[in-house]
């Protein structure tokens, strides 16, 4: 009870956070990331890509044979951008791209195995750092750290994040 009564009064604490506190959030939200893209950036380097070639690779893993219309509604980028980045990890031999069997207007994505290893290797090197973070912080911040980032998404980025958990 005593255990209970104290989560909950920390709860109402957290309730009231101060600027300062919200900035050394805020900060460590941007150490943190720095820190989550590192190792994918020194893999990436390596290939001549970055972070929107990771992103690209990551959800076309996660879908594949998503379209290219489904790949830009979830990275909320524009076409164009998209197009470089889906050019060069195709020509690169990378990811394929098929055309649609019901509307050959789609084109729908595929890793290729080279893109597939890429993707491994740079998943991997992100679960190593999140798991034992997620080891070091244990069950209790994990679920809370969670619940933050879902909180901190908008409307539209919440229900394609739940989509996507839905298609687990």
């Amino acid at each position: 009870m005593a255990e209970s009564s104290a989560r909950t009064h920390q709860g109402e604490n957290l309730l009231f956070l101060t600027d300062e506190q919200l900035r050394k959030g805020i900060e460590a939200m941007f150490f943190a990331y720095r820190g989550f893209t590192a190792d994918p950036d020194r893999i990436l380097v390596q290939y001549g890509y970055g972070r929107a070639h990771h992103r690209a690779i990551h959800f076309i893993n996660r879908a594949p044979g998503t379209t290219v219309n489904n790949l830009l509604e979830i990275l909320g980028v524009t076409k164009q951008s998209l197009n470089r980045v889906l050019r060069a990890l195709i020509e690169d031999g990378l990811v394929e791209s098929r055309v649609g069997t019901r509307d050959k207007r789609e084109r729908h994505l595929f890793l290729t195995e080279t893109g597939a290893a890429l993707e491994r290797e740079v998943s991997e090197a992100q679960r190593t750092r999140m798991r034992a973070a997620f080891r070091d912080a244990g069950p209790e911040a994990v679920a809370g750290f969670r619940q933050v980032l879902e909180q901190m998404m908008d409307a539209e980025s919440r229900r394609l994040f739940n989509a996507l958990k839905e298609g687990a």
